[in-house]
């Protein structure tokens, strides 16, 4: 009966706590109703918040909005001193220190007769060893945004956005504000789960497609993250008046469940208290029980009190707390130094090291003679590639600093070819020549880059470039055409593509990632009608997207970091397989793959020999592959897999590539398993 009563209470409880959340909850949704920035346009926003998508806020617009409105930070929850001060003293190991200093207190006085200054001593250092000091360092790399001031694109603290405030955001930022998005990209997403649970991405929108603030898709929440393409939003809120803002207020007051680590050392400190408990009250059985009668004068009731207080304190781990907050604090920093935690197999400092036409290939030093010639057509159509169709600017503030020591903001491959460009000339020379009409960024689906500019001078023999840089596997069935060092443009025909394919190859070889420039060159402009209509535009530049011309192809060089090899080696020798997953070509997979020892073979099967080697052991298994699968397995093969897998019982090595991932079966997973290096 007691237990019927005692879970009728407690789900009793918990139904109540449940209620009142969600009264917090609807509250809370009653107040993102009445927001309705999402349902103006673009212009009566920019008007509200009185800002401009070019100039941006003044410094004295700032100032003022920052006294109003705060920092854009959220609040503190409330600190709680007084409970943090009881649980200090009374918590952990605490309490056996008090019962232990209670004890020492009372053999003093009165039980103390007379009474001992011994044991006042020692009460008091007892209660100087129960106080404990917490110290919790909490060191967070300030979260950085890209924004509009002063007419210039600066890199600044999210905390110090005001509302008002232009930021630009792209694939792998997190949202800094919320934002009411003026400008995006076809394909700019955000990755709401955080905040709805649903894993799928939401398209990015200017014009609102719901009526609530929660669903509609021209709002960008503080805290989301931006999974791919680029775009443009007005911060309407920031700080505590944010959604997160909102949800962190209203979940300030729910108690935090205990983590694994702190349920392991309650558990601890509950073993440790009853084997002490259990133990100190021997010696009070032996006095009660055999000394108090046959040796009354050996040792008093404040003495065994004493004595049991010692067998207490002697079973608290005082150096606890601090060798496993010194610990953690070593392994965190440790993890930190050697980037496990965020670390990369490369430096991340990309660098161009090779140009590639269609009669040669050069390095960047001698581009930049060919260059300076004014002769080579080629050589010059080539930097405006870099230059026009390249997503990634220098930090204003280190422009007066050599072209390697400039911070960039952009990712590192556009970095690379940014460098290598302005090595040429200075990029700010053709970008004043060029608007920039419409652009879609490389993400990682479409491995491309596209970029339409038009000229300036109307008199321009090429008013209007349609610019695209990607992987050469994905751009070369696009392409019709390629031009040789002079700039005249020739049919691309299949000798052409092997060369070039040739020299993609060779390149990759060396570990290195190789892009294709292409372009298209309009006469008139078809895309004058519809500029102003996304969606219109969006499928007219795709359109145009497949008639393109090969400009050249540039290889792109990111070393391994020298620590690499020895950890792979060492990691291998305690019996882990490591395995690498990238997104880039397979031979330069395979290059990088070698440079850092998880590759330590000569021969590396690929998709073909898995097949070989699953028709080999059982034919019949593979009765439903698809004839044109069946017509690359060749019996040259079958004989090479079984003898490879016969002959090299050891380590064997093995490159996939993504798509070739679709067709698999039990039986291919079943071999690939049985790879060491993958």
């Amino acid at each position: 009966m007691y237990r019927k009563l005692h879970i009728h209470g407690a789900y009793t409880q918990r139904q109540a706590e449940y209620n009142d959340e969600q009264r917090k909850l609807e509250a809370t949704a009653g107040k993102l109703d009445s927001l309705k920035f999402y349902l103006d346009t673009v212009d009566q926003t920019l008007a509200k918040f009185g800002t401009s998508p070019i100039q941006g806020l003044e410094d004295a617009a700032i100032s003022r909005r920052r006294e109003r409105d705060g920092p854009n930070t959220l609040s503190s929850p409330p600190n709680r001193i007084f409970l943090k001060l009881f649980e200090w003293l009374f918590s952990g190991f605490c309490p056996l220190l008090w019962i232990a200093a209670i004890f020492v207190w009372i053999s003093w006085k009165p039980l103390g007769r007379p009474s001992s200054p011994q044991y006042l001593v020692l009460g008091i250092a007892i209660l100087i060893t129960t106080s404990r000091v917490m110290s919790l360092i909490t060191g967070m790399l300030p979260s950085e945004t890209m924004a509009m001031r002063n007419g210039q694109l600066k890199k600044i603290l999210a905390s110090e956005l005001v509302q008002g405030d232009i930021v630009h955001v792209r694939g792998g930022d997190k949202v800094p504000a919320d934002l009411r998005m003026i400008e995006t990209t076809w394909d700019l997403c955000f990755d709401r789960s955080m905040l709805t649970g649903e894993s799928d991405t939401i398209v990015a929108t200017v014009d609102h497609t719901d009526d609530n603030y929660l669903e509609t898709r021209n709002i960008a929440v503080m805290g989301t993250h931006v999974t791919q393409g680029s775009g443009v939003g007005v911060v309407v809120a920031t700080g505590d008046s944010t959604v997160m803002g909102r949800i962190a207020k209203m979940t300030a007051s729910k108690k935090n469940e205990r983590t694994l680590l702190q349920i392991e050392i309650i558990r601890f400190v509950i073993v440790v208290a009853i084997l002490s408990l259990c133990i100190s009250t021997i010696p009070i059985i032996i006095w009660a029980a055999w000394l108090r009668k046959s040796f009354p004068t050996f040792l008093l009731l404040s003495d065994a009190l004493v004595n049991s207080g010692g067998v207490i304190v002697a079973f608290v781990p005082e150096g606890l707390p601090i060798c496993l907050t010194l610990t953690l604090t070593l392994i965190a920093k440790r993890m930190q130094r050697q980037n496990v935690l965020t670390g990369t197999l490369t430096q991340n400092r990309m660098s161009v090291v090779n140009a590639g036409f269609i009669d040669f290939s050069i390095s960047p030093s001698n581009a930049k003679l060919r260059f300076d010639s004014a002769t080579d057509v080629a050589m010059q159509r080539l930097y405006e590639m870099a230059s026009l169709c390249n997503s990634a600017t220098f930090d204003p503030t280190t422009l007066n600093l050599p072209t390697d020591e400039r911070v960039v903001n952009g990712d590192a491959t556009d970095s690379a070819i940014l460098r290598f460009a302005e090595n040429l000339r200075p990029v700010s020379t053709i970008n004043q020549n060029y608007h920039k009409l419409y652009e879609i960024p490389f993400n990682s689906k479409n491995k491309w880059m596209l970029s339409l500019r038009q000229s300036v001078a109307a008199e321009s023999h090429s008013s209007l470039l349609l610019l695209v840089k990607g992987a050469p596997d994905v751009l070369l069935p696009r392409c019709t055409s390629i031009q040789d060092v002079d700039g005249q443009v020739h049919q691309l025909d299949k000798a052409t593509i092997d060369r070039l394919q040739a020299l993609q190859h060779q390149w990759a070889s060396c570990g290195q990632r190789v892009l294709m420039l292409c372009r298209h060159e309009f006469t008139d402009n078809p895309f004058a009608d519809i500029s102003n209509r996304p969606a219109d535009m969006e499928r007219a530049v795709v359109q145009y997207n497949g008639e393109l011309t090969v400009v050249g192809l540039v290889g792109i060089e990111d070393p391994p970091r020298k620590e690499i090899p020895h950890v792979v080696d060492t990691c291998r020798q305690a019996g882990i397989r490591v395995f690498m997953v990238t997104g880039d070509f397979a031979l330069t997979a395979a290059a990088i793959a070698r440079q850092c020892h998880i590759i330590t073979n000569d021969r590396v099967d690929t998709i073909e020999d898995i097949r070989a080697q699953a028709l080999s052991q059982a034919p019949g298994a593979m009765v439903d592959m698809p004839s044109s699968v069946l017509a690359h397995t060749t019996a040259e093969k079958i004989t090479l897999a079984v003898t490879s897998s016969a002959c090299n019982d050891g380590i064997r090595s093995l490159v996939l590539s993504g798509s070739e991932l679709v067709g698999l079966q039990n039986e291919h997973w079943d071999i690939i398993c049985g790879y060491s290096e993958i």
